[in-house]
């Protein structure tokens, strides 16, 4: 039977028996040729047995016709020889040794198409004992005049590499030789092997570094600038697929080399100019091209646009994307809200207008607004005295319409607690706003009905009791109708709205004398605090004993008063012991849903899996709630009683610690910090970070000051205070990071102090 025949018949078939038995009868065929020893139909019958094995049916018993095919003469033969090769035979099978010899022969071929077969087999099936064996020959077809066979030549040599990698060191010199090549297959197998021959060495890698970048400069240029090339063009850009190699190559090359690494930079910045203006010509195309009904073009084009947006232009485009956000599909809404925040916070510079975009999408969707954006928006609008009554009363009317919007519902209560005055008394009125007319009832009924909204959850509602407490004081007439409204959760089955609600209602009836002055309104929040916070919520988790980590220092301040770095926590912004002192002379680094216990007061379980410890003040009882105002803990005393120590050093810095004891207190140490410069250039913007285990308190002072004077002319200096919870069983470990800039450049140092002195 022909292989067509043979084809036909198993599609014919209907049954998996009727299948079965046609392969039994083919199999049974092809071994009777094979004992008569049939040389004419030979090829033919591992045509067919490649058909079966791709099937799934055993074909081990023609394992040896691949042998004897490969051993032929002519071209067809080997050519199905090789084939069946690669498919029936795998590198594990003795029987793959006995075609060694066939391979190196067919390696030194006349015939470039032969040799292509022999270096194709060994490319997919090569085991290192035939690496080997073969290496040389395939070392002498790098040389070779043909492109194809340099092609297939190089990535038999990444096949030979990954098995044996001591060989790499053969292939260095022809690996550079073949990135002078123009043909663009021989160049990408010649980056794949540069690649290869990076990870298996670090001498190779080090050869490389010094004998390969400029020509890889070169192909990056000369791809860049070339002309249309049909073979070569896939959407106007000529061979990406090349340009991506490339570009992988010089990242594997610069890692763990700084020089070679700037160097990187300073080059592609010369090889690759991106003309911006042509980029903008298009942007109307790129905006509708978001509203595309393919997600994936939507996708790529926000991105974009993001980058498009510059101080000129983000008005417009902000207004389009924001209009598009209201007909959006429910799954783009995500991507573009947070693509819209970014861009209304990075490049807005008046203050009224972030308010109004920030407020239309918290409107269109706020539950996609990250819990990071609204913690900003809180920390401008107590800093914007002159547009809290604009915000309140923008909020308020914004959560008549869209009480379903989870974020939006946080804010506006929030601004009704602190600024509900504002709201019914039109404090502050713009001359573009309409008054409205809005009774202290009205107030309580807006929060009312979002605490009782059946799908409010636990931080929402918590929020919602808060706000409550201050209107009570804001506005007394509603005190009693707020008091039964915030007795209601009494009995709730979540137990911090429980415990909040009995907490308040106490406050409400029995310490109305301190009433007034326990819920006045927050004080301005710190902007430079929070972004300190917000910044140090992004370290790394250190180690596998989950710190605490705390940070202090100055700085640098934003034009338009709108956090930029990446989201940390805003703390105390409705604790009601704000006054507490360990909250006053520390700044403890939270993960974000700890700005939420801070902002409540209350003990809501974290769920984000980097964030695994409280901040040290959380007060349960009422007795605490109450009794927030005293007095901060005395300092140690001046006996000192451990040397000073170099904490840590490298060619730029310097800092030691000096350790105090107070008597009767061994647990607790006072550490006077001291930084010096040590290179000729100031320091600016120096910011100290440090984290602590679990078992270790912390409290970090403010700087002396944030600026390092150069060559130690002078010193900044920091006290920090610790307490060791574990003293006499687990010693003191800190790691540490220090943030600066040199001439309006960032720069980076940390490292880990592991010589404290015992008994610390």
């Amino acid at each position: 039977m022909l292989h067509r025949d043979m084809i036909r018949s198993i599609r014919a078939c209907k049954t998996a028996a009727e299948e079965r038995a046609v392969v039994r009868r083919e199999c049974a065929a092809i071994r009777a040729a094979i004992s008569e020893g049939d040389q004419d139909y030979r090829h033919r019958n591992m045509a067919k047995l490649m058909f079966i094995h791709m099937l799934g049916y055993p074909t081990h018993f023609g394992q040896m016709e691949c042998l004897k095919l490969i051993a032929a003469a002519g071209f067809p033969e080997k050519r199905i020889g090789y084939l069946g090769l690669m498919l029936l035979l795998d590198e594990r099978q003795e029987v793959l040794m006995l075609v060694t010899n066939s391979l190196k022969q067919d390696l030194n071929h006349s015939n470039q198409f032969i040799v292509g077969l022999a270096l194709c087999a060994l490319g997919n099936i090569c085991s290192a004992e035939m690496a080997r064996d073969l290496a040389p020959e395939v070392e002498r077809l790098l040389q070779n005049r043909d492109p194809n066979t340099k092609k297939k030549a190089a990535l038999c040599c990444i096949r030979i590499v990954r098995k044996v990698p001591d060989l790499a060191e053969n292939f260095m010199g022809s690996a550079v030789s073949l990135l002078k090549e123009k043909h663009h297959g021989v160049l990408i197998s010649a980056v794949q092997l540069c690649t290869e021959l990076c990870k298996s060495s670090n001498e190779a890698s080090e050869y490389l570094r010094k004998n390969c970048l400029e020509s890889l400069v070169r192909i990056l240029r000369d791809v860049s600038n070339s002309s249309y090339a049909p073979e070569y063009d896939i959407a106007g850009i000529t061979d990406p697929f090349l340009h991506i190699r490339v570009l992988k190559l010089m990242r594997t090359l610069a890692q763990g080399d700084a020089d070679c690494s700037e160097y990187i930079n300073d080059i592609l910045a010369q090889a690759i100019a991106v003309d911006a203006q042509a980029v903008q010509r298009h942007r109307a195309t790129i905006l509708e091209c978001v509203k595309d009904a393919d997600v994936s073009i939507r996708r790529r084009a926000l991105e974009l646009l993001y980058l498009l947006v510059n101080d000129t232009n983000v008005k417009s485009l902000t207004k389009e994307l924001v209009d598009y956000l209201e007909v959006s599909d429910q799954d783009f809404k995500e991507d573009l809200t947070a693509k819209i925040c970014s861009i209304v916070e990075k490049f807005s510079q008046d203050k009224l207008w972030y308010l109004d975009q920030m407020f239309r999408v918290l409107s269109l969707a706020g539950n996609y607004v990250k819990d990071d954006v609204w913690h900003a928006l809180i920390v401008l609008m107590s800093n914007a005295s002159e547009l809290q009554g604009y915000s309140v009363r923008s909020l308020y009317k914004a959560l008549q319409v869209c009480g379903e919007q989870e974020s939006l519902v946080r804010v506006a209560v929030w601004c009704i607690g602190e600024y509900g005055e504002m709201l019914v008394n039109n404090i502050n009125m713009l001359d573009m706003e309409e008054p409205i007319t809005v009774t202290e009832s009205d107030a309580v009924d807006a929060v009312e009905l979002s605490l009782k909204r059946y799908s409010a959850d636990v931080t929402t509602r918590a929020m919602c009791l808060v706000s409550l407490l201050k209107l009570s004081s804001r506005f007394p007439p509603t005190s009693e109708r707020i008091k039964e409204i915030v007795a209601q959760n009494k009995g709730n089955t979540v137990l911090e709205l429980q415990q909040r609600s009995i907490e308040f209602s106490s406050i409400i009836q029995r310490h109305q004398s301190i009433k007034s002055s326990l819920l006045e309104r927050m004080p301005v929040l710190d902007e430079a605090n929070y972004l300190v916070k917000r910044a140090a919520s992004t370290q790394a988790t250190i180690s596998s004993v989950k710190p605490t980590a705390v940070a202090s220092g100055d700085p640098p301040k934003l034009p338009n008063g709108v956090s930029k770095p990446p989201p940390a926590p805003l703390a105390d912004l409705l604790d009601l012991s704000s006054d507490d002192a360990q909250v006053t002379t520390s700044t403890p680094a939270a993960a974000p849903n700890d700005f939420l216990q801070d902002l409540l007061g209350i003990g809501l379980v974290d769920s984000s899996p980097a964030a695994e410890t409280k901040p040290a003040p959380v007060m349960p009882q009422v007795v605490d709630l109450l009794d927030g105002l005293s007095s901060s803990a005395s300092l140690p005393d001046e006996n000192a009683a451990y040397p000073t120590i170099t904490a840590f050093q490298s060619a730029t810095l310097k800092i030691t610690f000096s350790f105090k004891k107070q008597p009767g207190k061994p647990q607790e140490t006072a550490i006077n910090a001291s930084f010096t410069n040590l290179t000729t250039t100031t320091f600016t913007d120096f910011i100290f970070q440090a984290a602590v285990p679990k078992f270790i308190q912390l409290r970090l002072d403010p700087a002396s000051s944030s600026t390092l004077p150069a060559s130690g002319n002078g010193s900044v200096t920091q006290s920090l205070s610790v307490t060791n919870n574990q003293h006499g069983q687990k010693p003191l470990a800190m790691r540490i990071r220090m943030s600066y800039k040199v001439n309006g450049e960032d720069r980076l140092e940390q490292g880990q102090i592991s010589n404290f002195p015992a008994g610390l």
